[in-house]
């Protein structure tokens, strides 16, 4: 089990290092590849209008006039060891992890990531317990009563689940429950350290509307798994051994059909904590997602190529600790 998890890890430290080298090429290489000169690529970098010895210093420290390479070691050794940026005025420091510098808000990326992450945390974590509880326990109990009216309603409103747009949901709750009806607050992000009471109840809605999405699937996936356990031999060992439907259900079927749930739940917990960007954006919350979106519309590179590889981390330990769970969940994969 060790020498697996050391591989694993030295193979999630690879992956990172590829990923780190496609999205640094893909905003700093495939510019200069259509055409786009070294002023044009150092002008994304500033604000508006950026006077010529601005241009300049962009340029010098992101080293744009060197090759690609030489460009991407330089943001690899900053990453590790930290670096300073001339912003034309100043020079200004950013410790390790360093992944690089703003010039149009005029703040390190690395703060700003750490910053918005408890937001996008808040958010995945409490929508995740909510999607699991609720689509695992529905998947469930529609196949054991499958053909039933129970089973019909579960599925048709797991398929009105997946069908509806967050940001319709998100938007008709805001209007009836929020507004209309009065049930819940409104939506406005409060730190847990701050006011434990208010952070729960200002973010039930995203909480619910997000869950709502991931259920439905989760329901779907979780009843075909099950219905296709429930024929297994094992299955039937168990009921001939005499132990309780219960038993036979949640130790024998159900921990035989979470493994393929644990592969798709790393992936979307993942990219959530990478940002939930519609949810994020239809409710105002100040997380990463909406930090990306700023950065794309101000054509921010440096906060784009820093949510990108926090999201790929997220992603990437995410799908290692479904590894570890693997043997937790199914003792076949402990004989294996």
């Amino acid at each position: 089990m060790i020498a697996f998890l050391v591989r694993r890890l030295l193979g999630a430290v690879a992956l990172l290092i590829v990923i780190s080298l496609v999205t640094y090429g893909i905003f700093f290489l495939l510019p200069k590849l259509a055409g786009v000169s070294t002023d044009d690529l150092a002008a994304r970098f500033a604000g508006k209008a950026p006077d010529p010895s601005t241009l300049e210093a962009i340029k010098e420290r992101f080293g744009l006039d060197k090759p690609f390479f030489v460009q991407y070691g330089e943001f690899m050794k900053t990453l590790v060891t930290g670096g300073d940026y001339d912003t034309g005025t100043s020079t200004v420091h950013c410790s390790a992890p360093c992944l690089g510098y703003s010039f149009r808000t005029n703040q390190a990326v690395t703060p700003q990531l750490l910053e918005r992450a408890p937001v996008t945390i808040s958010i995945a974590v409490g929508a995740a317990v909510l999607w699991l509880l609720a689509g695992v326990a529905t998947g469930v109990v529609s196949a054991l009563k499958k053909g039933s009216i129970f089973d019909r309603a579960a599925m048709i409103i797991a398929l009105a689940g997946v069908s509806l747009p967050i940001f319709f949901t998100g938007l008709l709750g805001l209007a009836y429950v929020v507004h209309a009806w009065g049930i819940l607050p409104e939506v406005n992000w409060t730190p847990l350290s701050q006011d434990p009471a208010k952070w729960f109840t200002s973010l039930i809605l995203p909480w619910i509307s997000l869950a709502l999405l991931y259920a439905a699937m989760y329901a779907r996936l979780t009843r075909a798994g099950m219905l296709e356990t429930m024929n297994e031999d094992f299955v039937r060992t168990a009921r001939a051994k005499g132990l309780r439907e219960s038993t036979v259900v949640t130790r024998h079927a159900l921990r035989a059909t979470l493994t393929p749930i644990l592969t798709v739940f790393g992936l979307d917990f993942g990219l959530l904590l990478g940002g939930a960007i519609i949810t994020e954006a239809t409710f105002g919350l100040p997380g990463l997602g909406r930090l990306a979106l700023d950065g794309v519309n101000q054509s921010d590179l440096p906060v784009v190529v820093g949510v990108t590889i926090m999201t790929a981390l997220f992603v990437v330990l995410m799908n290692l600790i479904v590894d570890m769970l693997y043997a937790v969940v199914d003792p076949r994969v402990r004989l294996a």
